[in-house]
């Protein structure tokens, strides 16, 4: 059985931004492949490199009690693995980082966003470049393993599962390693058992624009509870919150965010679906494909700048991404006979839309209106965000 998927791209854009910075944030989920990224880059690098993981308790202990002495005197590439457990770790690396005589570049790997940015904005503004670490991406499966990569996610051991069965267990295994381990190591005094539910509940209203009331009516909470609920899981890469574009002040818009589970694999886990069969015929087949589409097109042309739009009278756009001054929209379509719709005309003219692609599963490309083309997902990745000279 095929024991790991090459990520070549990604390895580039770590080593590349290497080059650039005295520091590197690979920052993604648990399981990811961050590690063994790291590990493969180490392991090639053309001088010393050495791996610090701090949940190894040597490790940790050590960079806890003299890190400036440890850091500062290695050559190199230094590793230091789930660097939000130290956080501390931040304040000394800046001094070394500024030292005119370092001789070692630093690549720091973090499953928790807002600890490792509240570190760096205090200690390495300037000092670190970011690279995201995603799932799995379809240029990295390639094209024929769509419905694999759908139904199973991003997780590299979940995908290279060798049966269902296989599958089911390891993401039972990671979601209570998550919920009871993971989540307490960030200092959380969240219940396991009330965020389990949390997440399950999210995983039915997966797309949906959130609505904190309806939830913690249904969690018997009151909304900042479920609000600090959310926050915790998009801060560990479980969800994604997309948040509105409003711009445009002469609408009534929608403007509260959408939530999303990033990796499609744990919204089938969470929904209790074990293969494709089962996901066709589920009431949230269209949801899934929009959360999976979603994900892919962002891997491909970068997270930042990105929004939905809606309007109260309910013209809608999925995914609005801003790109060297222009906008471009796309809308996720789970069918093999993608059409045109009034919102779509209603937005591509509020939006001034340079473009809007209806990416759906099928295999042809095909223009549906001026402006308007159908798309398959296999070919998101090779989609230009630039406008025509």
């Amino acid at each position: 059985m095929q024991q790991s998927i090459p990520r070549p791209a990604l390895a580039f854009q770590v080593t590349h931004s290497l080059a650039e910075s005295p520091a590197v944030a690979l920052l993604g989920a648990r399981q990811v492949g961050k590690t063994t990224l790291a590990r493969q880059i180490a392991a090639s690098w053309s001088g010393p490199a050495t791996i610090f993981d701090l949940e190894v308790a040597t490790d940790r202990e050590a960079l806890s009690r003299t890190p400036a002495r440890l850091l500062g005197r290695r050559e190199g590439l230094v590793v230091i693995d789930e660097v939000q457990r130290l956080p501390q770790l931040f304040e000394a690396l800046r001094p070394v980082c500024d030292d005119p005589d370092r001789r070692a570049v630093f690549l720091l790997l973090g499953s928790a966003s807002w600890d490792l940015v509240k570190g760096v904005s205090e200690s390495l503004a300037g000092r670190i470049l970011f690279v995201d670490a995603n799932g799995l991406s379809l240029a990295e499966v390639a094209a024929p393993s769509l419905d694999r990569l759908w139904m199973r996610g991003g997780f590299p051991r979940a995908y290279l599962a060798p049966s269902a069965v296989v599958w089911s267990r390891w993401m039972e295994s990671f979601s209570r390693t998550f919920l009871e381990r993971d989540i307490a190591g960030l200092g959380s005094s969240v219940s396991p058992a009330a965020l389990a539910r949390f997440w399950r509940m999210l995983a039915h209203v997966h797309g949906q624009t959130w609505n904190a009331s309806r939830l913690a009516r249904s969690m018997d909470a009151d909304a900042r509870t479920v609000n600090r609920y959310r926050d915790l899981l998009e801060g560990a890469f479980m969800i994604r919150v997309l948040r509105p574009w409003f711009a445009n002040l002469g609408k009534r818009l929608v403007k509260s965010p959408k939530v999303y589970l990033r990796d499609s694999g744990i919204l089938h886990f969470l929904l209790g679906l074990e293969d494709s069969h089962e996901l066709a015929v589920h009431p949230s087949y269209g949801a899934s494909w929009e959360g999976f589409a979603l994900e892919q097109t962002l891997i491909a042309h970068g997270q930042r700048d990105a929004y939905f739009y809606g309007t109260q009278r309910g013209a809608e756009l999925d995914l609005l991404l801003l790109r060297h001054g222009r906008c471009w929209g796309f809308e996720f379509k789970c069918t093999e006979a993608p059409r045109t719709t009034k919102s779509m005309r209603i937005v591509t003219k509020d939006l001034e839309l340079e473009h809007l692609w209806v990416v759906y599963p099928g295999e042809r490309e095909f223009p549906l209106a001026e402006g308007i083309t159908a798309l398959p997902l296999t070919q998101i990745e090779h989609v230009e965000l630039r406008a025509q000279a």
